[in-house]
């Protein structure tokens, strides 16, 4: 069911948990769909993936049987087939939203026998979303780098409120300029902004020396009522500052006509992901 559309797919990635990532992708993915996009959500946190557990789904189908079918058939299925929807329903001013899931394995083993290229693949077959929201593990793996190769924005995300998740954060920003990603396509998203920590983000932002490109505030309370419920925060808590800045954070990205008509922001072409990410990882380690 591949068309022509070319998807915007943007990576929620960070190097330590914790930090928020799957709630951002949730809630992304939600804020995204609220606008009136197309939008798919896979999970590649692929041994301890939380999507559907958040979202109280009960998938038919996971990216296992997905790889299983596909090389069993030769690449002769429908991605489309292996996605779970989730839909909510409102009867009062929210809006009603619908957005699809591609889950993880059930089984841990499994994880172990996802194959890149067959992901690569089940992603160029779902070009006819708006938007793709992966939510990676925390981890530079061949995985991650050849999704981050096949990405048009990296969203980076970080809670930088003590020393060493400064540091974590640091060497995963210098990490993804070593492995020359465009500091155009990395996104530096700041959670729990406005928690009580002794480092402040502007601090952050002088070690680093690229500035946040959005805040999200901290908001326990909304988060656990929402995973609760098995709801986006637009429904759990839909008065939320952390609910609003979700909003603006989308915004944010279909605001910029050039990348909504382009659909580019320094993505590596998608057939040539498997050199990139291999040659990335020989030049750095020995360039």
């Amino acid at each position: 069911m591949a068309g022509e559309r070319n998807s915007i797919i943007i990576s929620v990635f960070s190097t330590s948990s914790g930090n928020g990532k799957t709630i951002t992708a949730i809630n992304l993915a939600a804020s995204l769909s609220c606008e009136g996009y197309a939008v798919c959500l896979v999970d590649l946190d692929l041994q301890f993936g939380d999507i559907v557990t958040y979202l109280k789904l009960e998938p038919k189908h996971t990216i296992a049987e997905a790889q299983r079918d596909f090389i069993e058939s030769n690449g002769k299925i429908n991605a489309i087939d292996y996605l779970t929807t989730y839909g909510h329903v409102s009867f009062d001013n929210a809006p009603s939203i619908t957005f699809s899931v591609m889950a993880p394995p059930r089984m841990v083993y499994d994880a172990y026998n996802i194959e890149v290229p067959v992901v690569e693949k089940l992603l160029r077959d779902m070009n006819y979303f708006d938007f793709i929201i992966l939510d990676l593990n925390a981890a530079f793996s061949a995985l991650n780098l050849a999704m981050l190769d096949m990405s048009t924005i990296i969203n980076y995300v970080g809670v930088v409120d003590f020393l060493p998740s400064v540091k974590n954060f640091k060497i995963g920003y210098d990490t993804l300029i070593r492995f020359e990603y465009e500091e155009s396509k990395i996104r530096l998203v700041e959670n729990r902004a406005n928690s009580q920590k002794l480092i402040s983000g502007n601090d952050v932002e002088r070690l680093i020396g690229e500035k946040f490109f959005h805040r999200l505030p901290n908001d326990f309370p909304s988060v656990n009522k929402a995973v609760r419920e098995g709801r986006p925060l637009m429904y759990a808590a839909p008065n939320s500052a952390l609910t609003k800045s979700f909003t603006e954070l989308a915004r944010k990205y279909t605001r910029h006509q050039e990348l909504i008509q382009s659909h580019q922001l320094g993505a590596a072409p998608v057939e040539n992901n498997k050199q990139s990410w291999i040659s990335k990882v020989m030049n750095v380690f020995f360039g």
